[in-house]
């Protein structure tokens, strides 16, 4: 599976952002993908969502899909992201920085 570094926190999680206006959930996962990662992806199955509140308190609620990388992708990361890598269940579980992407882990094994 795929990690991103966001070094703005200072964490290690999966590719996710905000929806923008008249964009689907759907759209939004695999645009969020590209844009954090330069990886073009098909969307697989959805996977459980999670939900916390962010430092100002408010409720964040986050869906994942399993995805696809079309061929020919390779991985860059130019905005928010200053590494990614592939890993490993086990070894994403140890690097993961929230128990909430922890727990999705699991749920895949």
């Amino acid at each position: 599976m795929l990690l991103v570094h966001r070094p703005a926190y200072d964490d290690w999680t999966f590719p996710k952002g905000k929806l923008e206006r008249g964009e689907t959930e759907e759209e939004c996962a695999l645009r969020e993908v590209e844009e954090e990662t330069g990886l073009r992806c098909t969307l697989g199955r959805e996977l459980d969502s999670t939900t916390y509140r962010d430092s100002r308190g408010r409720r964040k609620r986050v869906r994942y899909w399993l995805m696809e990388v079309e061929a020919g992708g390779a991985l860059r990361f130019e905005h928010e992201i200053d590494e990614a890598r592939w890993l490993t269940f086990d070894d994403a579980a140890e690097l993961l920085s929230y128990e909430r992407d922890i727990a999705l882990v699991d749920s895949l094994r």
